[in-house]
């Protein structure tokens, strides 16, 4: 036979039972829950897209920017003048680059219009002086002339210097164009080794 304890009465200060949850407050309940968990899915994912949309973009980008053959007008990026030891003085117009890369040389082709000042800080910066430039030499081979697209076959006087250095220094090969002795054309190819 089994005994029954008697039950146990409920403190006096203890507070009253719950009543049930009534529909509306339970709709309410289930209603944020959705909405909490929606956010915890859609803000991470909502990121994930943007994200893939701004890396896409960057791709084509540099994709474009790497398509491109022969110069384009615009600045070598301070990065290329640094690693290439090509100082674009200032003041300086009509500058153009284009830089090329491969397993064993990189190459880096920059022209630009200066005064007789910036033509002499030029110099100075890659070590070199106006007395290093001797006249009528080509210094830039047929394939870099190629590649660049400039031709030094129009008026002259047209002077040119090669600018050797122990590697991993790079090699510079100058040509200035002193048709115009106030505003000197500067024509630039850097080579260095990876």
């Amino acid at each position: 036979m089994t005994m029954s304890l008697p039950r146990q009465a409920t403190p006096p200060d203890a507070p009253p039972p719950r009543p049930a949850e009534d529909r509306r407050h339970r709709n309410r309940r289930r209603a944020l829950t959705l909405l909490i968990i929606g956010l915890l899915i859609g803000v991470p994912a909502g990121y994930l897209v943007i994200s893939a949309n701004q890396s896409r973009d960057s791709g084509k980008d540099k994709e474009a920017k790497y398509a491109v053959t022969g110069l384009t007008p615009t600045y070598p990026a301070k990065v290329q003048r640094r690693l290439y030891q090509v100082p674009i003085p200032h003041p300086a117009d009509r500058v153009a680059s284009y830089e090329t890369n491969n397993w064993k040389t990189s190459r880096l082709y920059v022209q630009f219009r200066t005064t007789q000042a910036g033509l002499d800080t030029y110099l100075d910066a890659m070590g070199v002086n106006r007395n290093d430039l001797r006249k009528d030499a080509i210094t830039i081979s047929a394939r870099d002339q190629k590649i660049s697209g400039w031709k030094f076959t129009g008026p002259g006087p047209w002077w040119g210097l090669s600018h050797h250095q122990k590697n991993p220094a790079p090699t510079q090969d100058v040509i200035v164009n002193l048709s115009n002795p106030v505003l000197p054309m500067v024509y630039v190819v850097s080579r260095t080794v990876p």
